[in-house]
């Protein structure tokens, strides 16, 4: 091979390179792209639409976890923000980490902003007492309206609530004092602490051994891995059920009936009594011992545009400020992965 034939794939590779370094540099800082897997966003956002998000609006991230995209094998590495140009404000739509696993990125509609209080009353939203109307492109999939007295499973603070009747509920606002007594709401007040990266534990008593909560939930992590690029390589050779090693060590890690060697502890299943508290710490320090919790930075209300087939806030509960990525931009691709292939019709369409 002629000397000149070298240099000129050096070069090349050489400009490969410097592509893909900006590239991902743009994708770090300034750009977030997002590709939507659920309908919770219909009609605003479609199934298998790509999004471009502007990461600049609202402070740009430097990355907090440098390795092998798609994988978990790298490191969380310490991460700053810069100065935003404007706060996330009521009708955005808003890219962010899943505060139940931060691997994955939601897009949804901010619905309530820090400090305002959220009420849902047969399906219409309310927002310090004024009616939040449902967005332009939004819709309702479901007639039936639950009554206020019907308890549905898995609603966020586990109270006489549900997807059609909720609250109110005062979304957390940095600086915010939270009272802890005998009647703190320890659904409310818990995912606070931990998401502002405290360590919360509860040990003591006949407890016989210490528990650490944690907001990261097993089920929606296994999602992950039994859908990630594994299993997506092993369906290529086999079409048997797969289910990754890591499955399994995962779920040992938190405690359950069936897991009594668990020491994670998740704060909505956690069964919470009068006692409680004496055997709660925060940073090692007893929370029997605290009269008051400051909050530390603001909190959103996050809610799907397809309201009655959306895992929202309803759900799961606040979105903090540190897992905010982007505002959700125009769509720069769309493909109906039922099979319709390419929407073309879709390019270019503005997220409002």
């Amino acid at each position: 091979m002629k000397d000149s034939t070298i240099t000129k794939i050096v070069r090349e590779i050489k400009s490969l390179f410097t592509i893909i370094l900006i590239a991902l540099s743009l994708r770090a800082t300034i750009i977030e792209a997002y590709i939507v897997p659920t309908g919770s966003m219909e009609n605003t956002i479609m199934t298998g639409d790509f999004l471009i998000g502007n990461k600049f609006v609202y402070g740009m991230r430097t990355p907090d976890w440098i390795g092998i995209p798609y994988t978990e094998i790298g490191a969380y590495v310490p991460w700053t923000r810069f100065p935003e140009f404007r706060q996330p404000r009521r009708g955005d739509v808003v890219i962010f980490k899943y505060p139940r696993d931060d691997f994955q990125k939601y897009v949804k509609r901010c619905v309530a902003e820090p400090g305002q209080t959220i009420e849902v009353r047969e399906k219409s939203v309310w927002i310090d007492g004024e009616e939040f109307e449902l967005p332009q492109n939004g819709k309702f999939v479901d007639r039936n309206v639950l009554s206020p007295d019907f308890r549905q499973p898995g609603i966020f603070m586990r109270g006489e609530s549900n997807r059609d009747n909720l609250g109110p509920v005062r979304v957390p606002k940095g600086g915010d004092i939270i009272i802890i007594d005998e009647a703190t709401n320890w659904d409310y007040l818990l995912p606070i602490m931990i998401m502002d990266g405290h360590e919360v534990t509860v040990e003591g008593g006949d407890l016989g051994r210490r528990y650490r909560f944690t907001m990261h939930d097993p089920n929606d992590v296994a999602r992950r891995y039994m859908s990630g690029l594994g299993s997506k390589i092993r369906g290529i050779f086999s079409q048997k059920p797969y289910t990754p090693r890591k499955v399994g060590r995962l779920y040992g890690k938190y405690y359950s009936n069936s897991n009594q060697n668990g020491e994670l502890l998740n704060t909505w299943n956690f069964h919470f009594t009068d006692e409680t508290r004496k055997y709660l710490y925060i940073d090692g320090t007893p929370l029997s011992e605290v009269g008051s919790y400051t909050v530390r930075q603001n909190y959103y209300w996050m809610m799907g545009d397809n309201r009655d087939d959306s895992a929202d806030s309803r759900y799961w509960g606040f979105v903090p400020q540190e897992l905010i990525l982007g505002e959700a931009l125009f769509v720069y691709m769309s493909w109906d992965f039922k099979g319709g292939g390419p929407r073309f019709s879709r390019i270019g369409t503005i997220i409002r």
